[in-house]
């Protein structure tokens, strides 16, 4: 990983899945419904590495003020300008101050987990956090549930307590965004109907790291992920089907992942 933040990158899978059901108590839906609401939706950019976010005022309150105020250090939250590989730049600047101060004061992957909260994810530091998080989607979803746990939010989700969920991880503004009203809706969605298909999804990431644009990663086979599945295909002299068959995604992880 060094510091190009760019691991294995692995999509995640059904026993990364299921190793959250058991370790939360609960069954699929409850965790596609945490995972809809309460995480980016995908644990990489285009670019193979993880999404961030990076928080001046973390960075500041843990350097107490050295180096305020910046555009990577200042008291008052705020500033974070473009998502994705922006939030890198800024990550690349707070690192030349303090390395440590800016992987804590960054959230990291699809939980969007604070570096400094490492041990409540279930790791001895923030950089073993991150390298996990590089690795895979899997290792994201467990130190996912790792902090639910930590932070006693597990029994809201057996208990399918949206507002108590939504308040305990999100805080006070739980109220404004609607969260407790979106898991609700979404569990209800995820209970009636099918389950983000696997397969699909992890076409739709690795297509996206092919450069191809398949549209959201939402396990979904919609017009525009058949689209890209075919010109993969074409690429790479297989059947084109349209669909996220073993043949496409074998070769798409040998392609990609080696």
């Amino acid at each position: 990983m060094a510091n190009s933040f760019q691991g294995a990158s692995r999509a995640l899978t059904a026993g990364g899945l299921a190793a959250a059901s058991d370790s939360l108590s609960v069954n699929a839906p409850e965790v596609w419904t945490v995972l809809a609401v309460e995480t980016q939706g995908c644990g990489y950019l285009g670019d193979r590495r993880p999404p961030i976010l990076f928080e001046r005022h973390i960075f500041s309150r843990l350097t107490n003020g050295r180096f305020d105020i910046c555009d990577v250090s200042n008291p008052v939250a705020g500033g974070y300008g473009a998502t994705g590989s922006h939030q890198y730049d800024r990550l690349a600047d707070a690192f030349g101050k303090d390395r440590t101060a800016a992987l804590h004061s960054a959230s990291w992957g699809m939980p969007q987990i604070m570096g400094e909260n490492f041990a409540a994810a279930g790791f001895a530091d923030a950089e073993s956090m991150v390298e996990a998080m590089c690795e895979s989607e899997d290792a994201q979803l467990a130190a996912f549930v790792a902090f639910l746990k930590a932070n006693r939010l597990d029994r809201y989700l057996q208990s399918h307590d949206w507002t108590s969920l939504a308040k305990g991880y999100n805080g006070p503004s739980y109220v404004e965004n609607q969260y407790d009203t979106k898991l609700a809706a979404q569990f209800q969605k995820y209970s009636a109907g099918p389950l983000p298909a696997l397969d699909v999804r992890t076409a739709q990431m690795y297509l996206t790291f092919a450069g191809l644009n398949p549209g959201p990663i939402d396990g979904v086979m919609g017009a525009r992920t058949q689209a890209a599945l075919t010109a993969y295909q074409q690429q790479q002299g297989l059947p084109q089907t349209g669909a996220a068959d073993d043949a496409t995604l074998a070769s798409l992880m040998a392609t990609l992942l080696g």
